[in-house]
């Protein structure tokens, strides 16, 4: 059954590359030459250079549905997770507190749980985490992005526009991705 998840989420991550060259009101969006690359796998790209807003909807884990329209003006930290992830269960008080650290100053999180059983991922949730989560069990929401998150668990950032702004390819920690978070709250209204 693992080895089942873990191929899928292979199969997300290749297929959410092969989108690199989605469009960008009209234009390739190349985030390589765009974007900057860590050796740990964060992606930062500056505001002049971020792609269009990325569309992003779907049921809620809960119940309900999302829009991430309903955002626009906030910051939205995005991180995708599974209950079957041991990295996710490592870094879920680090979002949490990050979270409840940030949310006074516009900042909201969604999490987008992926190839997983819906009783499973609100099992994993329930105690752990107080922002919502969408239910997408195909790994669809990954695939919208130009900046592909290509890793469960990844976290990416947008600004306050919808733009792309950080991707994080591996498990966060309060500590790194806090300044991540104040750093891109504090930037200008650009496009809002």
């Amino acid at each position: 059954m693992m080895a089942r998840r873990v191929l899928a989420g292979l199969l997300a991550a290749v297929a959410a590359g092969a989108l690199v060259g989605c469009s960008n009101g009209g234009t390739k969006f190349d985030w390589r030459s765009s974007c900057a690359t860590t050796p740990e796998g964060v992606v930062q790209c500056p505001p002049d250079k971020r792609p269009a807003p990325t569309p992003i909807s779907g049921e809620l884990l809960n119940g309900g549905s999302y829009d991430v329209q309903q955002d626009r003006g906030n910051v939205v930290v995005v991180n995708f997770w599974g209950s079957w992830c041991a990295p996710c269960r490592a870094e879920a008080d680090d979002l949490e507190s990050t979270y409840q650290a940030t949310k006074a100053a516009g900042v909201r999180f969604l999490g987008v749980n992926t190839q997983d059983g819906r009783d499973n991922a609100r099992a994993f949730e329930r105690g752990r985490l107080t922002y919502p989560s969408l239910y997408d069990p195909g790994s669809k929401v990954a695939l919208g992005f130009q900046v592909p998150p290509n890793a469960t668990p990844a976290t990416v950032v947008l600004d306050r526009a919808g733009r792309i702004a950080v991707v994080i390819r591996k498990p966060v920690r309060a500590e790194d991705l806090r300044p991540i978070v104040d750093r891109i709250a504090a930037e200008p209204p650009s496009g809002t």
